[in-house]
């Protein structure tokens, strides 16, 4: 057979190409978007075929991470469904979810939901519900960060936080990077190279890295260099938010909110693209100079370090710097080693030696950081990294500006309770005292586990959110673990408020103790009514746990708003103190 007379294309996209476009989009549903976009390289013809809009609109249904109607919804200001999925993807289902900074905080917990053509991560406060319970309560939360989809699927990421005025401002940055099974979300500033002026084609890219790679990593720097530079940008590229309703409704509530919505993402926009300048243009106007950006020149001196930045392109610099600093450095050594027999004068002198030596080669590193670009912008990375945990509760480093994702898993056929669960104490749930018109919310994570030596499951509640002002056991800690084979026979000690009871097992829970890893347990037993109520009861005291299941991102919509705190703590309040710092505030106005 001679080559001309062989089908220009494969025989199976010619029987896709004759199928409906109802069937095709009926396939569709069955592969990921992946699939789609290899699929559509096959050929020309499938590529065609591929790229429609009824496709694309099946694959950001595959994705589930938002219901139709929002789809359709956010596709208005998208220019394709095909974007509109490609933010989905890369964006949102990656990070959607609890995510949660160290053991012992009250309030450093930050839950990331779709917003509107955006997601965002919203710090839900420690606080009390009234009698209505948690249902009707308006649980308050405070912006932490918007990613905000640009108009052709690009991300755009904003840090909310508060001036010293105690006005409300955002601190406009990029997006770095978002591994698909992320874990840690890194807050950090990166070097940049001036590569082109914004342009309309490009709304978030105007600034792109140059073609040297970073000689030193933003994470390796010593932590009080990062929390400086961290602190120098957001002090620099603040934009206040205007006194506008608009600006503060960050979730649709109703059909009439959608307006609001698109002039509040219009005005995002134009913030990340023109800066503070951003109220006199417009989308389709070109930058003349580059926003958001601390001239690293100018941050230099700012950090003490007297004149401009030096020139370490040919790295000849760098390695005499270092060779002169390690002589020096090492003799301090063996002076410090030689003089231990010395008087205490000589040990002294000795040991300021040494710390002369580190405070002068400390620089090195910020300094090979910084003289990749010419200037510095804030960036977001999400990124998986190798982490332990205890009881569900990961291990944390408490010097780094970065949330841990907390894997929460849905409920499961023989894990029925698995999941997020919320609750107060007593009984019936909701009933308040006169002397007391609130009761303490508490959020607990439900998992399931063997134990130690294999012969049961338990049932774990670990709690990620206490309401009080004070902390006895800290977050991450037990508040209760059931044998979840072992029936339990105790009756319930009080009056069943209507429920009907169908299960009982038998468990311990948190009682006295001393902390996050030796807290103290006492019996009791875990109920479990009709109508998904879940119970525990200590066995001496008769204090009740109730526990419901919520629905987060509802509560939050329905939610009070109040005033997030300066940038860099907003992100991660880094304290040892068991205190709410928003216990004093109230709804922004």
């Amino acid at each position: 057979m001679k080559t001309d007379d062989l089908p220009l294309e494969p025989f199976g996209a010619c029987l896709l190409l004759s199928l409906p476009e109802d069937v095709i989009a009926v396939i569709a549903r069955f592969v990921s978007p992946r699939d789609v976009c290899n699929l559509s390289l096959c050929c020309k013809s499938l590529c065609d075929l591929l790229d429609s809009e009824r496709i694309w609109l099946v694959q950001c249904e595959v994705v589930k991470v938002l219901p139709l109607t929002e789809i359709v919804q956010w596709r208005i200001e998208i220019s394709s469904y095909k974007s509109l999925c490609r933010f989905l993807v890369d964006v949102v289902k990656p990070l959607v979810g609890i995510w949660v900074h160290q053991n012992p905080e009250l309030g450093n917990v930050v839950y990331v939901m779709p917003g509107f053509l955006s997601i965002v991560g919203c710090r839900i406060i420690p606080q009390e519900v009234g009698p209505l319970g948690i249902q009707e309560a308006q649980v308050m939360w405070s912006p932490v960060f918007e990613i905000v989809c640009g108009l052709d699927g690009s991300a755009m990421f904003f840090l909310h936080g508060k001036d010293v005025n105690h006005c409300c401002c955002l601190h406009p940055g990029f997006v770095m990077g978002i591994e698909k099974s992320c874990n840690a979300l890194l807050l950090e500033v990166e070097p940049r190279q001036e590569k082109q002026l914004c342009s309309e084609s490009s709304d978030i890219e105007t600034v792109l890295l140059g073609e040297k790679e970073v000689q030193f990593p933003f994470c390796k720097l010593p932590f009080s260099h990062r929390r400086n530079l961290l602190n120098i940008v957001t002090s620099t590229n603040g934009i206040p938010l205007p006194d506008l309703s608009s600006s503060e409704r960050l979730f649709p509530r109703s059909k009439e909110d959608e307006a609001v919505l698109l002039e509040r993402r219009t005005m995002l926009l134009k913030m990340h693209k023109f800066g503070g300048d951003w109220n006199h243009m417009n989308l389709e106007d070109e930058c003349t100079n580059i926003p958001n950006q601390v001239d690293i020149n100018k941050l230099w001196r700012h950090l003490g370090f007297g004149s401009d930045l030096p020139n370490t392109d040919s790295g000849n610099q760098i390695q005499g710097t270092q060779k002169k600093s390690f002589s020096r450095y090492f003799t301090s050594g063996i002076k410090h080693i030689l003089g231990r027999s010395s008087s205490s004068k000589n040990s002294s002198s000795s040991s300021m030696n040494k710390s002369s030596s580190r405070s002068e080669t400390r620089p090195w590193n910020l300094q090979r950081f910084l003289t990749v670009g010419d200037s510095i912008g804030l960036s977001l990375k999400a990124s998986n990294i190798k982490l332990s945990s205890y009881q569900g509760w990961p291990n944390i480093d408490e010097t780094r500006f970065a949330l841990y994702k907390l894997q929460i898993k849905n409920p499961v056929a023989n894990q029925e309770y698995s999941g997020l669960w919320g609750g107060t104490f007593g009984w019936p749930p909701g009933k308040c005292s006169e002397d007391k018109p609130g009761k303490a919310l508490f959020l607990l994570m439900l998992s399931y586990k063997e134990s130690e030596d294999g012969s049961e499951r338990l049932l774990i509640g670990t709690k990620i959110l206490e309401g009080t002002h004070y902390g006895m056991h800290p977050n991450g800690s037990a508040m209760f673990v059931v044998k979840i084979d072992s029936p339990s026979f105790e009756v319930f000690p009080f009056d069943t408020n209507g429920e009907e009871f169908e299960h009982s097992y038998a468990g311990e829970g948190t009682s006295k103790g001393y902390g996050f890893r030796y807290p103290g347990y006492k019996p009791g037993t875990l109920y479990v009514t009709s109508k998904g109520l879940l119970m525990f009861v200590w066995k001496a005291t008769k204090v009740v746990l109730t526990l419901q299941r919520l629905d987060l991102g509802e509560l939050l919509r329905k939610g009070m708003c109040v005033s997030p705190l300066p940038p860099c703590l907003n992100f991660v309040y880094l304290t040892k103190s068991h205190t709410n710092v928003f216990a004093p505030e109230r709804r922004r106005s």
